[in-house]
């Protein structure tokens, strides 16, 4: 691993989309820029779980009852977070985002070559919520249930998951 630029955000709720008020979104710029192809088997290692390999959905959706990780091994694509009012980051192979519950995320545009690899804390089953009225009120009710995970999906037992979300 590479020593990772970290950035970290808050995304408010936009009326669809909940997002985390308490949770920043964590996006580790280049922090498998070595071996990007290795993200699903340090993810596992560090205790994320229920992986897969594939894409992103092109519409706006979150996950009101899991956080999810997501690690770029190949390509590049230009991902929307926090729904339609949110933010659009261009995603290189070894760069991995943390979505904190009730996050909206959505691919805008993508390589040919773009894979990325999701996993969830513990191996969490995960629903797909999309942006509207009647996904929201059950969400809400869900994402504040969700817990901190033990470990950081990059780094295990240390890195910026214990620093950004230790007191929430």
């Amino acid at each position: 691993m590479t020593n990772s630029k970290v950035i970290s955000l808050i995304f408010t709720d936009d009326g669809l989309i909940p997002n985390n008020q308490n949770l920043p979104v964590i996006l580790y710029r280049g922090a498998l820029l070595d071996k990007p192809e290795e993200a699903e088997s340090l993810f596992n290692q560090n205790g994320w779980l229920n992986s897969w390999t594939n894409g992103v959905f092109s519409y706006h959706h979150y996950h009101s009852n899991s956080h999810e990780v997501l690690g770029v091994i190949s390509g590049s694509a230009q991902l929307q977070l926090g729904g339609e009012q949110g933010q659009a980051f261009q995603l290189e192979a070894g760069d991995v985002v943390l979505l904190p519950a009730g996050t909206g995320h959505k691919k805008l545009d993508a390589s040919p070559d773009f894979r990325i690899v999701g996993a969830y804390p513990d191996g969490m089953d995960y629903n797909t919520r999309r942006a509207t009225l009647e996904e929201r009120e059950a969400a809400l009710k869900e994402i504040c249930r969700v817990p901190v995970p033990d470990t950081d999906p990059v780094y295990g037992l240390d890195g910026p998951l214990h620093e950004l979300w230790k007191s929430k």
